[in-house]
């Protein structure tokens, strides 16, 4: 990764710009802080005031793991479409076909393994999320991590193939293994909306598919540099960099006459 903020990589930036892209969004770590309750978790109004503006000229989405239903009311702007459960729930989808019968099988088989589990992971302090089409089991507010992860890992362990686990910031996720992920997502919405490019910003392990997705057109941003590994082309410094990025696609836009922000 290289860093955002110097000449090459605003430059780049403002090439991608000149195309009208999609600009996508991760919402937890990127476009809202990461918090102890995932239920206090907004988008600041100040990012969310550069967002709309941006909505108004450009096709804006959310790309998140949470369900769509959870993340609407906390993003303070309207997008032009929200993905949800990492990439498998579209709100454009027909909800009759939105899922298919073999994965709903997976699904229930995992929900009926973490209704087993329940008592031990509780009593490890784990809180499990069920979003319809994906699991999260979460362990931030565990008082012994290690015992959480070990409850989790014990678990998991016993889950068939068919089913997909990846890790993320005191998480664990269990999806269905051939559902879509946010790269599936992203290509589907850069088609929809007929962008010449795509931006996309996260930050997280759910977001490396579209980091890793060899696409020309993409211009891929990661929030933070905790991952050395990570395949994104550009990063932030931390959350508090995005206002900044978000000032430099405004001030970006054909005939864009900047107007005074609200401070980050």
């Amino acid at each position: 990764m290289k860093r955002l903020f110097t000449p090459d990589g605003e430059a780049a930036l403002l090439e991608t710009m000149q195309r009208r892209p999609l600009l996508a969004f991760d919402f937890d770590g990127t476009l809202a802080p990461i918090v102890a309750r995932p239920g206090d978790a907004r988008v600041p109004a100040p990012v969310a005031h550069r967002l709309q503006r941006l909505a108004s000229r450009l096709p804006v989405a959310v790309v998140s793991g949470r369900r769509v239903q959870d993340v609407r009311p906390r993003l303070l702007f309207t997008p032009w479409r929200i993905v949800g459960n990492h990439g498998a729930e579209d709100e454009a989808d027909d909800p009759a076909t939105g899922q298919s019968a073999a994965h709903a099988r997976d699904l229930a088989f995992a929900r009926e393994q973490l209704r087993a589990s329940a008592d031990r992971l509780r009593d490890a302090g784990v809180t499990v999320e069920d979003k319809v089409m994906s699991f999260a089991l979460h362990y931030r507010l565990a008082s012994d991590r290690d015992l959480a992860q070990q409850a989790i890992a014990d678990l998991v362990r016993a889950l068939p193939t068919s089913l997909a686990v990846f890790g993320g910031k005191m998480v664990v996720n269990i999806v269905a293994a051939g559902a879509r992920d946010k790269a599936d997502a992203v290509a589907a919405l850069v088609a929809a909306s007929g962008a010449g490019a795509a931006v996309f910003v996260g930050d997280d392990v759910n977001d490396e598919p579209v980091f890793a997705r060899p696409e020309p057109t993409w211009f891929t941003v990661r929030v933070g540099h905790d991952d050395p590994l990570s395949q994104a082309l550009y990063f932030l410094d931390g959350p508090a960099d995005l206002p900044r990025l978000l000032d430099r696609m405004l001030e970006a836009l054909p005939g864009s006459v900047m107007e005074p922000a609200a401070e980050p």
